[in-house]
């Protein structure tokens, strides 16, 4: 068993793919952007809350960094689990039990009494997180064409820096509005986390299976074959490289992006400053960035050459983004590292996707994704160990940032180039 062969296409040009795209390509990608950008701002929303939480419950900032880690660590069992779900029944159902999941812990994480039912609140939380991008992405990319996969998947991954942008909108102008009491607020801002459910309504009512994994099943039946359990095809001998490289490559993706992200809420409000417009620039620059990179990735820079471009910039944009103190070099250094550190991200679905046969295809990218997500869910708290030991969270930040920009460009060359790479039912 072996992904599909590639075949280079032309890049699409000015607007004219918009032309290729039917409404139930749209409506396949819509559920997987929207799932994917709600669950983004269930998890963002904490970033601005740290400072209450840890009001609260009286801990260090080890164990506030803590928060991240076990969610991210849970990320693995929803990834696995759904991808798994979703290789053999469909991608649908579990892209839907994943969003009731993640609606339903991100709601309940506002009633914690204790530090220690907060963390498990949010690893449940975490396990949902995780089902929705391995049932999700494979159900929009198996519906678009393959030439135009790489749009698609810079528009889906910046999902994740829209929820990111909600999140600082919600915290600007609702949280002053709950902000009434101590212990109060930060909860309220959980709370809201269960209007997600609602997109379940939509998936059911607009979204069609994927029709490669239709198109398989139907192959199935007519030679009378099944499938193995496809966690367990991740490990034989012609895939178990795959699956070891894309989970590296991941956790070094997982630790570039929370070097950036976690703490930079908390280092602005060290600084005497709001944290929105920062955030904001951040995270504009994500989307756009992603999208960007997401096109990048359909010329002859490909996937890889993508990546190492952007994250590159990004690198070179650190010092403004976390060691100077003049606001206009900060906004500056926020649109920037967004644009191309975070907005490298945008080659990450497709490529992910690529890599597998459609067999293995939702466990293969959910378990290379999420296993990066564990690996790497310890950088806020060695970030915030960083702190408790003397060094400044500026330094902290902008050496974990380069560092981790590096690995990434180092990782990602470790895979083939997959731009245009078919997916096929009987791979």
């Amino acid at each position: 068993m072996s992904a599909s062969p590639v075949t280079l296409e032309r890049p699409p040009t000015s607007t004219s793919w918009l032309r290729e795209v039917n409404k139930t390509q749209w409506n396949a990608f819509f559920a997987a952007f929207l799932g994917w950008t709600l669950d983004a701002f269930d998890f963002t929303i904490v970033s601005f809350l740290l400072v209450d939480i840890q009001n609260s419950f009286n801990v260090s900032k080890t164990l506030l960094g803590t928060i991240c880690s076990v969610t991210l660590f849970c990320r693995v069992i929803g990834g696995i689990g759904a991808g798994t779900a979703a290789d053999r029944w469909g991608r649908k159902a579990p892209l839907m039990f994943s969003i009731l999941w993640f609606s339903a812990f991100a709601f309940l994480s506002g009633l914690s009494t204790s530090f220690r039912m907060l963390l498990l609140l949010r690893a449940l939380f975490g396990i949902g997180m995780g089902g929705v991008w391995a049932a999700g992405m494979p159900l929009a990319l198996e519906h678009w064409p393959a030439r135009l996969r790489g749009v698609a998947s810079g528009m889906l991954q910046a999902g994740y820096s829209t929820g990111f942008i909600i999140s600082a909108l919600v915290f600007q102008f609702g949280y002053p509005l709950v902000n009434t009491r101590p212990d109060f607020a930060w909860r309220v801002m959980f709370a809201i986390g269960v209007v997600p459910a609602l997109l379940v309504f939509y998936v059911v009512s607009r979204v069609r299976e994927s029709p490669v994994w239709l198109e398989r099943q139907r192959h199935l039946r007519d030679t009378k074959t099944r499938d193995a359990v496809s966690l367990t095809l991740l490990f034989r001998p012609d895939l178990i490289r795959t699956t070891l490289l894309t989970a590296l490559m991941m956790t070094m993706f997982i630790f570039s992006y929370y070097s950036i992200t976690f703490w930079y809420a908390p280092f602005i409000i060290g600084k005497g400053l709001k944290p929105v417009s920062f955030s904001l620039l951040l995270n504009i620059g994500g989307v756009t960035g992603a999208v960007a990179a997401g096109r990048l990735a359909e010329t002859w820079l490909g996937r890889r050459g993508a990546a190492t471009a952007m994250m590159l910039i990004g690198i070179a944009a650190v010092p403004l983004y976390v060691l100077v103190d003049n606001v206009w070099l900060m906004w500056l250094g926020a649109f920037l590292v967004g644009f191309f550190a975070a907005g490298s991200w945008g080659m990450v679905p497709s490529y992910l996707n690529e890599r597998f046969p459609t067999a293995v295809r939702a466990v293969g990218a959910g378990f290379a994704y999420h296993v990066g997500a564990a690996l790497g869910s310890f950088t806020p708290t060695i970030i915030g160990a960083l702190q408790d030991r003397g060094m400044a969270l500026g330094s902290a930040m902008g050496l974990s940032i380069a560092l981790a920009g590096i690995l990434v460009i180092a990782t990602v060359w470790m895979g083939p180039e997959t731009r245009g790479r078919q997916f096929q039912a009987h791979d």
